[in-house]
């Protein structure tokens, strides 16, 4: 099974293409869409748009995993990363790509063992799990591939499922 994790963002959006089989994970590509900041909100939608729609031509993934938004402060920032995670969502529709989501708390149980686990504790499990020789960069990079391998162990769960997609 082949899963595309997100990590969703306007700034940046991280992504990473894992393969499971026989218990066992792979990672095949990843990496990271960047928008800058000086373009026009709109403009980096669609930059957003394109270039995950590119990455689901190019890993043809049989599910995406996507963290699920978590608003702590700052409303204004959240809404804007609602609307990113809008056209990821969306690009995942039109190539026809089931779409899972999965809270910070559940993946950071899942990779570590420990829902309170620090972010480099998670990046070093998901390096490990994954036979990197280094974390993955930038952050949002592993913390995708860290989606990636929640989807893997649980099994695509029915209840993770977005609505309609």
């Amino acid at each position: 099974m082949r899963i595309l994790g997100i990590d969703p963002g306007y700034a940046i959006v991280g992504w990473g293409a894992v393969d499971l089989a026989h218990a066992r994970y792979t990672a095949v590509a990843y990496g990271a869409v960047t928008t800058p900041a000086g373009l026009a909100f709109p403009q980096r939608l669609e930059q957003i748009y394109d270039e995950i729609s590119l990455c689901l031509t190019q890993t043809a993934p049989d599910a995406m995993a996507v963290e699920k938004l978590y608003f702590q402060n700052n409303k204004t920032t959240g809404i804007d990363v609602a609307q990113a995670r809008g056209v990821i969502l969306l690009a995942a529709r039109q190539h026809r790509v089931p779409v899972f989501e999965y809270t910070p708390l559940q993946i950071k149980t899942v990779v570590t063992g420990y829902g309170q686990a620090h972010k480099p504790q998670v990046m070093e499990m998901t390096r490990r799990l994954l036979r990197l020789e280094q974390v993955p960069r930038p952050d949002d990079t592993a913390d995708a591939l860290a989606v990636a391998i929640c989807h893997g162990q649980l099994g695509g769960l029915a209840q993770h499922r977005t609505k309609g997609v």
